[in-house]
Parts: C-alpha cells; sequence; structure tokens
C-alpha cells in the first residue's frame, strides 16, 4: 500500500478522535489531535502524488477521504456553537449590518448637524 494511503489512514483515525474529542467538549484533546492532523496533511502534500494508484486504492482512498469530510462536519456541529458563545462571551460577536449603518447614521446625523449641537448645550 502507498504511503499516500497510509497518510490518508493515520488523518482518518485522527478525524474519528476529534469527532470523539468533540462530543466530549474535550477542547485541548481537540486541539492536540487537530495538530498531529496538520503535520499529516503537510506530509500528504509533501508525498509524490504522482504515484498511480490501482483503482482498489483510488476507492479506498475515496472512502477514506468521504470519512473524514464527515467526520469535519461532525466536529464542527459541536465546535460552531461553543465557539459562538465563546465570541459572544468575549464580546467580539458583530453586530447586524443593518444595525450597525442605524448607529452609524444616527452619530453622524448628531455630529454632522450643528443645530442639533446648539440645541443640546442651550
Amino acid at each position: 500500500m502507498t504511503t499516500q494511503i497510509k497518510l490518508y489512514e493515520e488523518i482518518s483515525t485522527l478525524s474519528q478522535r476529534m469527532v470523539n474529542a468533540a462530543q466530549a467538549n474535550d477542547w485541548d484533546r481537540l486541539v492536540e489531535l487537530e495538530r498531529r492532523v496538520a503535520t499529516l496533511r503537510n506530509e500528504l502534500i509533501a508525498s509524490d502524488a504522482s504515484l498511480a494508484l490501482s483503482t482498489p486504492e483510488l476507492l479506498h482512498k475515496q472512502g477514506l477521504i468521504q470519512q473524514i469530510l464527515e467526520d469535519d462536519a461532525e466536529i464542527r456541529r459541536h465546535t460552531e456553537p461553543w465557539m459562538e458563545r465563546v465570541r459572544h462571551f468575549l464580546g467580539t460577536q458583530k453586530p447586524h449590518p443593518a444595525a450597525s449603518r442605524a448607529t452609524r447614521h444616527s452619530a453622524s446625523a448628531q455630529t454632522d448637524n450643528p443645530r442639533t449641537s446648539r440645541e443640546k448645550s442651550t
């Protein structure tokens, strides 16, 4: 079996562990596993992809990639709500664009209108 297939198998194994970590809200473990996947991904990129794979190897590779993508969707299902809560907690949630425009328009109307400024000072 080619090195390329072995790398995909290792990534697939780690992606399943990432699903388990995400389901358990074990974010430290998830980050650790993601780092290991990134290392394998870099190895995969550097590997000789020009080597011809047999039909069974291509089918196996396709199945591994499909499983990795399914695992990724499951991981996101668990991490995205958590990330949204973190953004909200940290106050980095972006305001709705329409509300932002209304606030800017209101603020600029008050500072650009000398009459409004005079009325407030009297």
